[in-house]
This record gives C-alpha cells, structure tokens and sequence, in this order.
C-alpha cells in the first residue's frame, strides 16, 4: 500500500516511554511517573456526577461549535481570571486541545506555509504540522530568555506558536512579553497561536492570555490540565469574530462535534474551582521538592518552573543520548522520564523533562529512587 511522505511524522516519544513503562508494570514493576503530563487526580466531582446524572438522557450530536452553556461558561470563566468581556460566539469547543490545533492549522495556513515556534516546545505541534503539508521552524531559545522565543528571533513564516505556561520548561511570558510578541508578529504578517493549556497552574504571578494584549489572536485551551480532565478530550478556542463561521463549517466536516458527555462534564467543571486549587496546592508541593531533589540526585542544571508541572534539566555533563539516559533510568530506578529529544530535535539530546503531575508521594519516591541510582551509576 501506497504511504504519504506527510503521514511519515516522528513519534511522540513521551507515548512510546508510557508504553515502555506500561510494560514494566504488566512484568510486576512498580514504576514511578514521571514522563507524561497527566494529572494523577480524577475529573472533578462535580464533572463526573453531573455526566452520571445524564446518561439516562441522550448523549448525541451536538452544534459543531459546542454546547451554547458551555461556550457561555467559558466566556465567564475569562472575565474571573483575566477581566475579559469575551462573546461566547467566538468560543470554539474542541475534541481536545489537540483537535483545536487541527482546525487552526487548517483554517489559517495553505500548505507549504511555515509555522514557527520556540524549541524546546511541544512535540505535536510540528508533526501535526508535517501530516497536514506545513512547514514547521524551530526557535531555538535560551534559558536566558527562561525558554521563550524573542522578537527579533522570528523567522520568515506564515505563523507564529507561544505556549505560556510553555512545555517543557514550565515557564510563563509577561503582559510586555505577549505585547512585544503580538506586535512583532502583527509587523511581519503573521498569524499568532497562543497556547494556554497550562493556564490556572502557576506558582507566583497569575498566567496572562494573549487576549489581554490582542484581539488578532488564536487561543487554544484545554480542560485536560487545570480541570484534570486529560482522557475526557475536550479543548476550546477562541478565534476572532470574522473566522467563527471558518471554524465551524472545519468542525462540522472533520469533528461533527466535541463528545457531547465530555462537554457536559466540562460545564460542570467550571463550578469546581476549589478542587482544581486543592490539586494546584499538591503540585505547588510537589514543585518544591522537586527544586529541593532533583539536584541531589545530580540533575542541578534547571530553571525554576513558574507554571505548568515540568521540570526541564540540563543533563550534557551527563550524556549526549537523553534518549538512552531516559531508558537507562527506568531500567535502573523504575522512574518513567521524558527525554529532551521529544522537545528540541536539535538540542534535546542533553535534556531531560521531569513532570510532578502525580500525587506527592510517588514524586517523594521517585526522587528517593532517582538519587539511588544517580550515586550507583
């Protein structure tokens, strides 16, 4: 059979160490987590007995925009955090965040168009690129810069990808930051992407959204993060007033809908604010310990995450291969970690990203396991 050269995308490397892992338990090993940015805490209560409370009615198709109380809830949920007087007519409800960034691409770029974005940043970003003809540019940034791309670094391209709180260094722009950022992007011709997954989970200074600074924006978020709501698959965005239709007509052909039982459990998310900061208050702990353990096991080359739960480490005086690294840690420490290559293909060899998503004693074990072998190795 006949394969598309686009269709030939790297792996996500961080799925393929979750499987290694999966397979170290199946063999009877307690492994400790590490790699994957996923909540170790279930969906809200609120978020599960409300969907328990509707699966005797019909859960079918819904507007391809998403439920209307739903993209209202949103909208008010950026007027609590930002001071944003937001329609919800320009609220776009995704399968994921994921499938927000199919419907952007598709809907802003030709194929051929380059998309830039800062490396180290999040893998996906480029090989969806790849599989829809686009062309994907690396950044490459400096811990200086605390990871995030600058200005006068922008290349020639069609478009622009920010992640702020970003993956996987944790760390968050500024409102002069987004503003140079937007501006820059606005002089050239390109389009901005901001992506705000991470949102809610910062550890100083709130996260600010690119909306605050600029209408001519996209902006991607998720429930899978704040909400711990991975599995459930259900993103928005928020797209300027002229590209609604654009973005609806998309989702009508390729999505139909967003899960209509995800979105139900999604509205009532929105009310479960205390437990989404009860959750933020465990990685906030677990953020600390790592800062406190992580150089003890010899990993002490890191920028202190301000959002997110990442840790993202210098490891060249310890191997050019953080792919090999990675393996040789969960063979001999029973830790799952991510290696940089899933981040930064040019530099990424001499990273690894570290996540405290999980409860506090498997982040405490893990540490423990992490010096053990580090001294013995």
């Amino acid at each position: 059979m006949r394969k598309s050269d686009r269709g030939q995308v790297d792996p996500f490397i961080v799925m393929d160490v979750m499987a290694d892992a999966a397979r170290a338990e199946a063999a009877g090993r307690h492994i400790i987590h590490m790699e994957v940015g996923q909540p170790g805490t279930p969906a809200p209560e609120g978020a599960r007995r409300a969907l328990a409370d509707a699966l005797d009615a019909p859960l079918g198709y819904t507007v391809a925009l998403g439920l209307p109380e739903l993209r209202q809830g949103i909208a008010d949920l950026y007027r609590r955090w930002y001071g944003i007087d937001l329609d919800p007519a320009r609220v776009v409800v995704t399968a994921g965040s994921s499938g927000a960034f199919v419907l952007a691409f598709s809907a802003l770029f030709e194929a051929g168009d380059k998309v830039a974005m800062g490396f180290p940043g999040y893998p996906s970003y480029r090989q969806i690129l790849r599989a829809m003809s686009l062309d994907p540019v690396g950044i490459p940034t400096r811990p200086e810069d605390r990871f995030q791309p600058r200005p006068e670094d922008l290349p020639d391209a069609q478009g622009l990808i920010v992640a702020s709180p970003g993956n996987p260094s944790g760390t968050v722009l500024t409102v002069p930051e987004l503003q140079a950022l937007s501006d820059a992007t606005k002089a050239r011709g390109m389009t901005l992407i901001s992506d705000e997954i991470y949102h809610g989970l910062s550890y100083g200074d709130r996260c600010h959204s690119a909306l605050e600074v600029t209408d001519d924006v996209i902006v991607i978020n998720s429930f899978s993060k704040y909400f711990s709501m991975t599995g459930w698959r259900v993103g928005w965005m928020v797209v300027p007033p002229d590209m609604v239709r654009t973005f609806e007509r998309l989702a009508q052909n390729m999505f139909i809908c967003p899960p209509h039982a995800s979105q139900i459990a999604a509205l009532a998310a929105l009310d479960c604010i205390p437990e989404a900061e009860a959750n933020l208050a465990v990685y906030a702990r677990n953020r600390s310990l790592m800062l406190d353990g992580l150089p003890k096991a010899g990993f002490d080359r890191i920028a202190p995450p301000e959002g997110a739960f990442y840790v993202y480490a210098d490891v060249s005086h310890l191997t050019d291969n953080s792919l090999d690294l990675a393996r040789e840690i969960l063979d001999g420490a029973g830790v799952a970690v991510t290696p940089g290559l899933d981040f930064d293909p040019d530099r990424g060899g001499q990273w690894l990203r570290f996540s405290y998503a999980r409860a506090t004693e498997d982040i405490a074990e893990g540490l423990r396991r992490l010096t053990d072998f580090m001294a013995a190795r």
